[in-house]
């Protein structure tokens, strides 16, 4: 693997400090193989078990640039507390920001001399149904071109409250970036100027790529043979 952070004209990862969290975030536990639980399963793997976790947060001094860029970040006015967390993994940096202070934070990312992120590059949805009060995530990737500079924001939010602050107004692109997040996932984008679907049809139930959406499929027929759809299968149990 090569030595060179995500941006090769700065710090290689030998400069980095690497994370002083001793204990990686466990978020679930899977169990067996292809969605079926238990020892009934017909591929072998029942007894399997699997956690997934995810890098513990990180403490400073995290290494070259970042310092900079955190320290910036949380001395930006009405900003001292808007970090939750800070985790540098694989070269890379991720500031969890708590929500209601996302718009202060983007803008300040923004407009601040010392770190001009300007291109906001897009947002993604996660859902982890088994986080409890922290189910659905919107990771913002935001691009210095001024420094050469990437960073990630993430933010969190309950499945019950679904609601993150626009950042449309600071990043005019994050327009159809916030729809996509919105149809697929339900993440509400409080003040987006037409928060509509923009993949499925307006009248579409759900969003389709949480983990709790039903699988769905349609019945087909191969050499003879009849395969159901796979949310109607037999499970082996």
């Amino acid at each position: 693997m090569s030595d060179e952070t995500q941006d090769a004209s700065h710090e290689t990862r030998a400069e980095l400090k690497k994370s002083d969290a001793t204990e990686l975030e466990v978020i679930e536990v899977r169990e067996g193989a292809f969605g079926v639980h238990g020892t009934g399963d017909t591929s072998g793997f029942g007894g399997l078990r699997r956690p997934v976790v995810m890098p513990g947060a990180s403490l400073p001094p995290y290494g070259g640039w970042f310092d900079e860029v955190a320290e910036r970040l949380a001395g930006g006015e009405g900003l001292a507390d808007a970090i939750e967390q800070v985790v540098v993994d694989r070269g890379e940096i991720t500031f969890f920001i708590r929500r209601e202070k996302l718009l202060q934070a983007a803008q300040h990312l923004r407009d601040d001399a010392g770190l001009r992120f300007e291109l906001f590059s897009g947002v993604s949805g996660v859902h982890y149904p088994n986080e409890t009060g922290r189910e659905l995530h919107a990771v913002y990737h935001l691009l210095s071109m001024t420094h050469n500079r990437r960073i990630r924001l993430e933010v969190v939010c309950p499945d019950e409250d679904p609601h993150v602050p626009s950042v449309v107004g600071v990043y005019p692109t994050a327009d159809w970036h916030e729809r996509e997040v919105w149809d697929m996932f339900g993440l509400q984008f409080d003040g987006h100027p037409h928060l509509t679907r923009i993949l499925m049809p307006d009248d579409w139930p759900g969003h389709p790529q949480r983990k709790d959406y039903p699988l769905g499929g349609i019945d087909v027929e191969f050499k003879g043979g009849f395969i159901p759809a796979p949310d109607s299968r037999r499970s082996y149990s």
